[in-house]
């Protein structure tokens, strides 16, 4: 897929879960499994989906799937994305940046913080343990 774009997702966009099939409309092919630089908070919204914001301090790595999309399907993705979503710069682990998911910062303040969990499945598996 030359002249596409890597794409960092956290939440609902990820395989198996409810947005899933955004990505897969647009042709999206999953490249792998990642975790972004230790610089990043996440909160839950709703409990419905999550927003990652990068921080100076008190971040971790957040689990992450890096798919390969054209322009026009990212544009497609985004337009069904929840309020307050966005797309940013997103540093991996390995030192490499990609485009991701990210939360702007007035959602990310009136949701619940999960940073402890270190991604979004990982909380929500929670969910069904409570």
């Amino acid at each position: 897929m030359s002249g596409n774009l890597r794409l960092a997702v956290n939440g609902t966009l990820m395989r198996g879960l409810e947005l899933h099939p955004n990505m897969l409309e647009v042709g999206a092919e999953f490249i792998e499994e990642a975790k972004t630089a230790p610089c990043y908070r996440l909160w839950s919204i709703g409990d419905r989906h999550p927003a990652m914001m990068r921080v100076e301090a008190g971040g971790v790595s957040v689990a992450l799937e890096i798919y390969e999309i054209s322009a026009d399907g990212l544009a497609s993705v985004l337009r069904k994305e929840p309020a307050g979503l966005c797309v940013g710069k997103i540093m991996l682990d390995s030192g490499d940046e990609v485009l991701g998911v990210l939360g702007e910062s007035f959602l990310c303040e009136k949701g619940k913080e999960i940073t402890e969990y270190g991604g979004w499945r990982s909380y929500i598996a929670t969910l069904s343990n409570t």
